[in-house]
Parts: structure tokens; C-alpha cells; sequence
């Protein structure tokens, strides 16, 4: 059986995009999966004089992670309309060590936010992005209004529950084929 990675582009510990890509791995029909924590990949800031120095062994640690896996499910958190400082930190050092991030595998992109928009500016660039970094297949994911639409757990907006299983089968279909 394939086997899918998941994780939130933020380090909150109590991270509402943790939470969307934690319960839609749990929703997967025909796939296993592993969940991440970003905070368990601490490392300095990324810049040209640190990669003189040498990658970082967390940064490596995640990189080689990637490779173990068919395919990604990624909540990218939204700051000030793009991605989380430390999701970008490691995305700029793995991009360094791997070029191709996400491996010419499937990702399902999503962001959520407390506010009506869901993180839509940073799905945006992420999706651009992304596609040429390695993303074979970039399904997209938005969840409006967090706190109102997702409670105790689980989605309570059955529109957005069903947009979702659906965009959660075209995502398990391009890792299954």
C-alpha cells in the first residue's frame, strides 16, 4: 500500500493547518500515512553564507524524509498573505539539497485561516510554486472561517466536508497510478 506524508507549514504548537492535514489524512480510503511536526526540524535561518557552511543535519533529516513517501498532504498556515517563516526556511534548505522538493509525486495544497478567505493568497503561491518544484499533481484544498467550520476534531460544513473527499480521492488516485 503507498504511503503519504503529512504536515502544516507552521510551528504553532497549536496549529489550526496541523489540524486540516491531520484530519484529512485520517480520511484517506486507500492510503497509509505518517503525520510531522515542523517544530521537530529546528535550524538557523537559510542563507548563501550558512550553506557555505554546511546544511544543517535537521534540514537533511527532512530532505532525506521526503523520499520515503508517494505523495504529500501539506496545510500551509498564511502570514501577512504568504508562507510561515519557518515553513519557508526549510522549504528554501530543501530546495537547496533537493531541487525537486516534493520528488515528482502528488500533493494535496491546502490552507485554512480564521478569517472567510482560508488562507487563499498563500494556497495561491504555494500552487505556482510548487508545480515547479517537484509537485507532479497539485490538488488544492481551501477551508474558510476555521473556527466555524471545524469543530471538536472534524468538519462540521458538510459542503466543504464533501469538497474535500472529493479533492481527497483525486489525491489518492494520482498516488495510486
Amino acid at each position: 500500500m503507498k504511503k503519504i506524508l503529512a504536515f502544516a507549514g507552521s510551528t504553532s504548537s497549536t496549529s489550526i493547518n496541523k489540524k486540516l492535514a491531520t484530519f484529512t489524512a485520517e480520511n484517506l480510503d486507500k492510503t497509509n500515512f505518517d503525520i510531522i511536526d515542523l517544530r521537530d526540524f529546528p535550524m538557523e535561518i537559510y542563507s548563501s553564507d550558512a550553506e557555505k557552511i554546511g546544511f544543517p543535519e535537521n534540514a537533511k533529516k527532512f530532505t532525506s524524509l521526503l523520499d520515503n513517501y508517494d505523495g504529500f498532504i501539506l496545510s500551509l498556515a498564511e502570514h501577512n498573505g504568504s508562507y510561515a517563516a519557518a515553513f519557508k526556511n526549510i522549504f528554501d534548505w530543501s530546495s537547496r539539497i533537493n531541487n525537486k522538493v516534493f520528488r515528482d509525486k502528488p500533493l494535496l495544497l491546502m490552507a485554512t485561516s480564521p478569517g472567510p478567505r482560508g488562507g487563499v493568497t498563500v494556497l495561491e503561491a504555494g500552487a505556482d510554486r510548487f508545480a515547479r518544484m517537484g509537485a507532479r499533481e497539485v490538488i488544492t484544498f481551501s477551508l474558510p472561517s476555521f473556527q466555524e467550520n471545524f469543530k471538536e476534531g472534524k468538519m462540521v460544513n458538510e459542503t466543504l466536508f464533501s469538497t474535500l473527499k472529493e479533492k481527497i480521492s483525486q489525491f489518492e488516485n494520482a498516488v495510486n497510478n
